[in-house]
């Protein structure tokens, strides 16, 4: 199955003094140390097989220290002069080099025989009906007369909207469950903030930032989580500087995690300022970003300690978190640090929610591209892609993002993001909001209300899996608007000029594809968080003119099947099945694959981590798109556990590679009577089993 509003970049000359486009910038790929000397300076982030014979390296002259001790071996085997930086974790370090790129200093340590894996330590960027007087739509001197259009339910031109008044109908949160915000820390001080001891959501949190230079309050981690400020100045970036290497402009402060915070858990129904999703959850700041953004090596280990994992030299994290948002981001494939760490972070429980990034319309990069984070988008009002958001099948929903239909200078931005903010230009200043004219858009913005709603679904049933959780909000996700605007292209997959360069993609009208299951459904997935297991009905779908099948479960993408009018030629076969759309004890997931016109423009449901995994390995030119697409039994030796039906599978066996999956063993027959080859184990040749 296959701007009026280009956001950030057409309103730089209103937002740039602000701060309040946060544009995902892609990583350098020397990533410099900041120490102001110049020279090109390579930071590695290290990962110790368990056997190393460098873990029993003891404490040498001059290099007192765990980390100091095996930078100090590393160094005497490479005859590379190495310098330790943080621990990330108990095998996991940062080492760095003078006079080397982070790539080549990768490539060198990667080859000793005590080296698990090596990778640079990228720079990653901040992306960007209660009583409360900011929430309703209304004029306001400084607008926006919208208010927090992006939390009330669609109405009229406002159709991305989240609805999340039918999910405070049943929970506004609980103060059990914790939400970490990994950024540039918050502002304690604001009255719709505060901390817990004083009426407030805010928990101590800890600073994860590691570079002094970068943390830019004086000293590297510590337990404040205080943001004092990212700004940054011609000096700081200029040769010999302190952030020398930064290829970042000089800049206002931006306040990007106090901006996160409060969409997460504003304090509501207070009668002052803005309403948050989740007004009574509580969240644990992590300050990983500064001045110039941040290293992966500190977001990593922001990750862990927030998740409830040890740091090597920090304090046990006593409130661990069960959403862990991070409205940041670079660029580039998903590291084999990310991986780790989120293997070990799904141990815990806690569900990852990053945005897509602000590269308008090209690649999402990591930590939104690692499989089991969900990824956000951004989406206008009208419920198309607007211009700033990254997109691709990396994508596992889209939410508001903001947007300002009006990009001249001095005009008000229309459907801004409102949020808690500060108005210090360098150092903190006042509390305030954003509004019309100190605007917040970005997918910075998205990720939070995802998070805010994650944690709703986690008060109303805390057992829920990440994996469950992702099932919930995808399946009850609302579909994008369909071809409500002629005049706006379709989005398609990021693509590439002839020199390799991305292609920009501004605003767009969402696909499955390219922009995730659909539009965010607070109140929709709220509810279906609290009833439970999730037992789907699957729809088949024929085209007749390329004889293709189609499944899908998703209202969202059977609307848009239904309607024909984006998607055309798809009929309902009259054929349909039970899935689990969650895990349930004795499912395996079902994955879903997109085969490109090349290889037959069609999709292939994959039974299993094992065909999953080797479709992938074995078809790289496929696209996957959702690893957990739905869930069914695996048979054992072709026979189907209690209770549930066999399904059957056919290929069509033709270039146009296509599959019809079945539970009538006769329309099986009928398929293989065409020429299509049936597949599956046993004599029946099973695939796959369905709940009655």
């Amino acid at each position: 199955m296959p701007m009026r509003d280009t956001s950030c970049p057409m309103i730089a000359a209103i937002a740039a003094a602000l701060g309040a486009c946060l544009l995902l910038v892609t990583a350098t790929a020397l990533a410099q140390s900041g120490t102001g000397a110049g020279a090109t300076t390579g930071r590695v982030i290290v990962m110790f097989k368990p056997e190393a014979k460098v873990l029993q390296a003891p404490d040498v002259p001059g290099a007192p220290g765990t980390a100091r001790a095996r930078a100090a071996v590393l160094s005497k085997r490479t005859g590379i002069a190495l310098t330790a930086g943080a621990e990330v974790a108990e095998r996991m370090q940062v080492v760095r080099a003078s006079g080397i790129a982070s790539d080549a200093l990768a490539r060198r340590l990667a080859n000793d025989a005590d080296v698990l894996f090596a990778v640079p330590d990228e720079r990653t960027r901040a992306h960007a009906a209660p009583n409360d007087p900011l929430f309703p739509a209304e004029a306001r001197p400084d607008g926006p007369a919208s208010g927090q259009w992006y939390l009330r339910a669609p109405e009229g031109a406002v159709v991305s909207s989240i609805d999340v008044e039918r999910a405070w109908d049943v929970t506004t949160g609980s103060p059990g469950i914790v939400v970490a915000v990994l950024d540039t820390g918050v502002r304690f001080e604001h009255p719709d903030l505060r901390t817990v001891g004083t009426g407030g959501n805010l928990l101590p949190g800890y600073d994860m930032v590691s570079d002094v230079d970068t943390a830019n309050d004086g000293d590297a981690r510590d337990a404040d989580a205080a943001d004092p400020g990212d700004w940054i100045t011609q000096a700081d970036t200029a040769s010999g500087g302190p952030l020398d290497g930064c290829d970042e402009e000089p800049k206002h402060s931006s306040w990007h995690g106090t901006k996160v915070a409060g969409l997460i858990a504003a304090l509501t129904d207070n009668g002052i300022g803005m309403a948050s999703v989740a007004r009574t959850v509580r969240v644990l700041p992590v300050r990983v970003l500064g001045k110039c953004g941040g290293f992966d090596s500190d977001v990593i280990a922001g990750m862990r300690w927030a998740a409830g994992l040890s740091v090597p030299g920090l304090p046990a994290n006593p409130t661990p978190a069960r959403v862990i948002n991070m409205s940041l981001g670079g660029s580039g494939r998903c590291s084999l640090a990310y991986r780790t760490a989120l293997g070990e972070i799904a141990t815990t429980g806690a569900v990852v929610v990053a945005s897509a990034g602000n590269a308008a319309g090209h690649a999402v990069g990591p930590p939104a591209n690692c499989d089991g984070v969900i990824g956000v988008a951004a989406l206008r009002h009208v419920g198309t892609k607007v211009g700033f958001s990254s997109l691709g099948p990396e994508v596992a929903l889209s939410a508001p993002g903001g947007n300002c239909i009006n990009v001249e200078a001095g005009s008000p931005c229309l459907y801004p993001i409102l949020t808690t903010s500060n108005d210090g230009a360098t150092t903190p200043g006042a509390s305030i909001y954003t509004d019309s004219f100190r605007i917040t858009v970005g997918t910075s913005f998205s990720a939070p209300i995802v998070a805010g709603t994650a944690a709703l679904m986690l008060a109303v049933r805390p057992t829920l899996s990440p994996a469950q959780l992702r099932s919930f909000l995808q399946g009850t996700t609302r579909p994008f608007p369909a071809g409500s605007e002629p005049s706006v292209p379709a989005c398609t997959p990021p693509r590439f000029d002839p020199a390799g360069e991305p292609v920009d993609q501004l605003e767009c009208r969402c696909t499955t594809s390219t922009c995730g299951a659909g539009m965010l459904d607070a109140g929709g997935a709220v509810r279906a968080a609290q009833a439970g297991v999730q037992l789907v009905d699957v729809v088949e779908y024929y085209h007749a003119r390329f004889d293709h099948f189609f499944l899908t479960w998703r209202p969202s993408e059977i609307a848009a099947l239904d309607a024909g009018t984006v998607i055309r030629g798809w009929t309902r076969s009259g054929a349909t099945f039970r899935a689990w759309a969650t895990p349930e004890a004795g499912s395996s997931p079902v994955c879903r694959y997109y085969i490109p016109p090349a290889l037959g423009d069609s999709h292939f449901y994959g039974r299993g981590n094992a065909e999953c995994e080797a479709t992938g390995r074995e078809q790289p030119g496929l696209v996957l798109e959702d690893a957990r697409f739905m869930h069914l039994a695996l048979p054992s030796a072709g026979a189907c556990p209690a209770n549930t039906v066999p399904v059957y599978r056919v290929f069509s066996n033709r270039a146009d590679a296509n599959h019809r999956y079945t539970t009538d063993r006769a329309v099986r027959d009928q398929m293989a009577a065409r020429g299509w080859l049936a597949e599956g184990d046993g004599p029946d040749l099973v695939v796959m089993c369905a709940p009655r």
